[in-house]
């Protein structure tokens, strides 16, 4: 299939908004999307709250703007209605460290743990986990397991050793990392705070242990954005994904928020390449053709829902707290 990648003349938000309305769609974009992305979108917000609230709509086309497990996740909540990804490419890099064969093996190993894992996973992964978690649900449903059940965490070992640490549980560890938020640079951050005297430190947990013992708050996205919002200082570094800073940006323009540094001393090595695969021209042709389309078996939909079901009923208050509400009026 050859798919028009050549826009001249064509006014693509117009277009975008002509086949939002055609295509009864709800356009979602994570944090970490493009700001014009963002600013398109009927939702922005964390990937769990994103699809809660496409569920909610009546909606007959999700157009989700972010990686191809948020969307898998929009399709398990929402199998009647069609699921786009502008580009099937941009996938994870935690969800690619953890093969759903791997992670069955390494289950069958340890037939006395269950297997809490985070939400960054693949569809497979999510249907031979017991309880997904996100990040700002993992504690809370750490507490009403108990102490004495043995765990696997997967995928992400960072955020799962900021558990271990601050919980104090027991852990079993898959060896995944977020590949963003391993480029934060100790030494660039050092450097940083030293330019910045007294202003904070945001960090989200997938960080490794070196740049989480630097953080005044440790956080989600949604968790780091209020923080952003209620601290009383005027400038904070944030130490993650570089483009929830527009959302920032937005809503406290009297603020300064300045991006944690990668190892070469900028932000730039920090923004996610899966994310920034996603463009205004590939969402425009996602609502056109009604493709790339999410599909995912019945039998593999209903376990891996089974998994968020468990943890909808064990934390569904973490959900949707921190989604920012609609980001435009259809018509605008």
């Amino acid at each position: 299939m050859t798919i028009q990648t050549s826009f001249t003349g064509v006014d693509i938000r117009a277009e975008i908004d002509r086949l939002r309305k055609e295509r009864n769609a709800v356009i979602l974009a994570h944090y970490y999307q493009k700001p014009e992305l963002q600013d398109i979108a009927d939702f922005v917000g964390d990937s769990l709250d994103l699809s809660k609230k496409a569920q909610a709509t009546d909606a007959d086309v999700i157009a989700f703007c972010g990686v191809r497990f948020m969307a898998e996740t929009a399709k398990i909540l929402s199998p009647q209605k069609i699921v786009v990804l502008p580009d099937m490419d941009a996938g994870c890099s935690l969800e690619d460290s953890c093969p759903p064969d791997q992670f069955a093996a390494f289950r069958a190993a340890h037939p006395d743990h269950i297997a809490l894992t985070y939400i960054n996973c693949s569809a497979e992964v999510k249907g031979l986990s017991d309880v997904i978690v996100t990040s700002s649900s993992a504690e809370a449903i750490l507490a009403k397991i108990p102490p004495e059940q043995k765990i696997i965490f997967g995928p992400d070992r960072n955020l799962g050793g900021y558990l271990a640490r601050k919980t104090g549980r027991d852990l079993l560890l898959w060896p995944g990392v977020c590949i963003v938020h391993e480029a934060f640079s100790e030494t660039e951050l050092l450097k940083l705070k030293a330019q910045h005297p007294g202003a904070p430190v945001a960090a989200h947990p997938e960080c490794p242990a070196v740049i989480l013992d630097h953080a005044d708050y440790v956080g989600s996205t949604r968790g780091i954005l209020e923080y952003a919002s209620a601290m009383p200082g005027d400038t904070l570094i944030v130490a993650t994904e570089p483009h929830i800073i527009h959302q920032m940006e937005k809503a406290m323009p009297h603020k300064r928020f300045i991006g944690a540094p990668g190892a070469d001393g900028n932000c730039n090595c920090n923004i996610c390449p899966y994310m920034a695969l996603n463009t205004m021209e590939k969402l425009y042709v996602a609502l056109r053709d009604l493709e790339p389309r999410i599909e995912i078996e019945e039998g593999l939909r209903l376990r891996a829902k089974k998994s968020l079901d468990a943890m909808l009923a064990m934390a569904s208050g973490t959900v949707g707290q921190g989604d920012l509400g609609p980001a435009r009026v259809t018509g605008d």
